[in-house]
């Protein structure tokens, strides 16, 4: 019986276009001029949504509606809503991955049309390389930006180490469970030190150990390199332990409806009086999701809750 044998072009060609849908290696994929220059430490990235709506052509209703919003260099924002709000709608089209039908997205004062070699973006599927161990995946956005093999090498391995990988470093990714894989992702996602992270919902597959320690980790990480961090998330421990500030969106449409404040100390304790205080804000805040926009619509100083 004839054996059908797949190149490695073969392959390579079968997944490519996977990862460019998942977006989880745009830098591999957009502004390869720039992705070839050697790394730099981040200089953080200024969002600025001017106003953004959108609808999809399926439907007349807007799954995004007048969402004004400014996010600084190196700062940590999270999205927060119940399923159908257009967290990761309003993610997709910071990344560029999505045009809006209304307003603008700019970038470092630039009009976003286009995916960034400057920015990466993690979903909850990994998009792993399956025939590269965990190292070669990790490393492979590094090989397209020109480092070297000892630069890449030593930066891999401490990634890796920091997330709980060295000891899986030369395994293939297949041998790997979900959660581990899904680490590595994020290995590949932060070793590039890209100006702008944009995370979907990336630790809703971890074991809670693994979980509560990336939580605190990545945002210590985005802190070191100036990396502007915009993160999905439905838990509100997750909201409270990672951001700076919170966005509340509310759905039907979706749109930003209430805003929080989280000036507490790193690393977050979440057995702190404060703390708690916060979540239990930012829960009640959740709830109001729920209602109306007539029930919800308040005086702004109401709106705005700061720490």
């Amino acid at each position: 019986m004839p054996i059908t044998v797949i190149s490695p072009i073969a392959q390579v060609q079968r997944i490519d276009s996977e990862v460019k849908k998942s977006g989880l290696l745009i830098a591999l994929y957009e502004d390869t001029q720039l992705s070839r220059q050697h790394i730099k430490v981040a200089m953080g990235a200024r969002i600025a949504l001017d106003y953004i709506s959108h609808s999809f052509d399926s439907t007349n209703e807007p799954t995004l509606l007048d969402i004004d919003l400014t996010i600084e260099p190196g700062e940590i924002c999270t999205l927060i809503g119940r399923s159908g709000c257009g967290k990761s709608t309003l993610l997709h089209v910071i990344a560029g991955l999505l045009i809006p039908s209304e307003g603008c997205v700019r970038i470092d004062g630039k009009q976003v049309r286009r995916p960034c070699a400057k920015w990466n973006m993690m979903f909850q599927a990994a998009s792993l390389y399956p025939w590269m161990t965990v190292k070669e995946n990790a490393a492979l956005g590094l090989a397209f930006a020109g480092s070297s093999k000892k630069e890449a090498d030593e930066k891999v391995a401490s990634l890796l180490e920091m997330l709980g990988l060295a000891e899986k470093a030369n395994e293939n990714v297949q041998r790997l469970s979900g959660g581990q894989q899904q680490r590595v992702a994020l290995a590949r996602s932060l070793a590039t030190e890209p100006d702008l992270l944009l995370l979907d919902e990336p630790f809703s597959a971890l074991d809670a150990f693994t979980r509560s320690s990336l939580q605190e980790e990545v945002p210590e990480i985005c802190k070191q390199l100036n990396i502007t961090l915009v993160t999905v998330t439905h838990d509100i421990d997750e909201a409270v332990t990672m951001a700076d500030r919170v966005m509340i969106m509310a759905r039907n449409p979706g749109r930003i409806v209430n805003e929080l404040k989280v000036d507490l100390p790193w690393p977050r304790r979440h057995m702190d009086h404060r703390f708690q205080q916060l979540r239990a804000q930012l829960m009640e805040m959740f709830t109001d999701t729920t209602k109306t926009e007539d029930e919800i619509a308040q005086p702004p100083s109401k709106r705005i809750a700061a720490a």
